[in-house]
């Protein structure tokens, strides 16, 4: 792809450079956009608006105040799990009940974006709260009098690279680190692994640009494979092809040998993994789409994701639109591009995924799928910044989203919290990972 002439370089610093001083002041006090334009099975797509100046509008984060926490929607209540954590970005429960927090952040990336225009950037995601260094562990949190308040707290696994996805498969624990999946010997009520390095099973695609670094994990019900979701090295590949090996993909691999292979492809970030709910075979992955083509485009979506299906990233998105960005043009691969089964909103920045089976929120959130939606960087107005339920009919999702937990910012457009990762704890609570407040909030049915 054509690097930007340095007249246009300089313009989108100018740009850059405005929303960066009016960061927090300058999103609408109304908070998160309300309605669901760009959601469900068949969204409406406008003409991309590709943006010779883009759009950037950061969420300061500033923490809750004292007493401060989201909104739960109506017959729910929401409080804190666990407080003072470090970056807390996912999470995983284990069978007796004890919740894993992966407290993490970006590893170093040197070529991760070089330039002006790349430092503005990384400017702006420390003024959003991502560029505090990384823990590099993961929390072991534990409810030993049921009060719904973590009362024990321990370091489960520490030293790690960035780490992120987590799966138990019988005595081995799984860690999908930046670089590679790794792997711990367990026995049940572990307050901490085993000293000692662990057994590296698989290495990920990473590098010195490692662009998006988090790689989600999920093992297959049988035990026998683990998936990751790997993201894209750039936007729209501009950082050429060569760069995207193995990436915009979901990896899936073979336990007992190490070996991999792309399960699915052209997914440009897929994030959150999950099993169908009610128990069915599907995978299914919550992916962020690409950036620069306006405010309503392109959508965040989840699917189903089919074995050796590929989803049109970089040439294509949403099947068949092409985007013209991307050179040289392959209409072989827009031709075969898949359609998503559920849009999620532009630049929600959809990242966690659960499957709603066997929570306890009450019978309007018995079968579908909980989305933790982080929040846009690059939209005029915010879009995200809540937890969402996605009702399903049988096997697909339908209908409109129901919100969860909102009221992340506040009335200044200032990020109090950012919701990441979600799970459901052993009671049906629905836990949620904050990584701006610190906090693991539970949402429960009012008492």
């Amino acid at each position: 792809m054509k690097r930007p002439t340095l007249p246009l370089l300089l313009l989108q610093l100018l740009a850059l450079t405005v929303g960066l001083a009016g960061a927090g002041a300058c999103i609408a006090a109304d908070g998160p956009e309300t309605g669901y334009p760009g959601f469900g099975p068949h969204p409406v797509l406008p003409k991309p608006d590709r943006q010779l100046l883009p759009t950037v509008k950061v969420a300061k984060a500033v923490g809750w105040p004292e007493g401060g926490k989201p909104r739960a929607s109506g017959g729910l209540t929401v409080t804190a799990f666990a407080t003072g954590l470090d970056h807390p970005r996912w999470l995983y429960r284990l069978p007796n009940g004890d919740v894993l927090v992966a407290e993490t952040n970006a590893p170093e990336r040197p070529d991760d974006g070089k330039g002006p225009k790349a430092w503005f950037q990384r400017q702006f995601m420390k003024s959003a709260g991502a560029g505090t260094p990384s823990a590099n562990r993961i929390t072991l949190l534990r409810d030993t009098d049921g009060d719904g308040i973590a009362d024990q707290r321990s370091v489960f696994a520490e030293n790690l690279n960035s780490p992120f996805g987590m799966a138990l498969v019988g005595d081995s624990f799984y860690v999908a680190n930046t670089d590679a999946i790794v792997r711990y010997a367990y026995r049940p009520g572990q307050v901490k692994l085993n000293d000692g390095p662990p057994t590296r099973v698989a290495d990920l695609p990473a590098g010195t640009i490692n662009h998006h670094w988090t790689k989600s994990l999920v093992a297959s019900a049988d035990g026998k494979k683990l998936y990751a979701g790997i993201g894209s090295n750039s936007n729209v590949a501009e950082n050429g092809i060569e760069a995207e090996e193995r990436r915009a993909a979901i990896l899936e691999i073979d336990i007992a040998t190490g070996a991999s292979r792309i399960y699915a492809s052209g997914l440009r970030n897929p994030v959150g993994l999950a099993w169908e709910p009610g128990g069915g075979a599907r995978l299914w992955v919550s992916v962020n789409e690409r950036d620069e083509l306006g405010d309503n485009l392109v959508p965040d979506y989840m699917t189903s994701v089919r074995y050796g299906g590929f989803y049109g990233w970089p040439w294509s998105y949403y099947g068949s639109h092409v985007d013209k960005r991307v050179k040289p043009r392959r209409s072989d691969m827009v031709a075969k591009a898949l359609v998503p089964d559920y849009a999620l909103g532009p630049h929600t920045a959809s990242l966690g995924l659960a499957a709603a089976d066997g929570n306890s929120l009450g019978p309007g959130f018995a079968h579908g799928m909980f989305v933790g939606q982080h929040g846009s960087w690059n939209r005029s107005k915010p879009n995200g910044y809540r937890v969402l339920f996605i009702p399903f009919d049988g096997p697909q999702p339908r209908g409109e989203p129901i919100e969860v937990l909102g009221g992340f910012l506040d009335d200044n457009g200032q990020a109090q919290g950012r919701p990441v990762g979600v799970a459901l704890a052993k009671d049906g609570a629905l836990l949620v990972a904050d990584d701006v407040g610190n906090t693991i909030w539970r949402v429960s049915l009012n008492p």
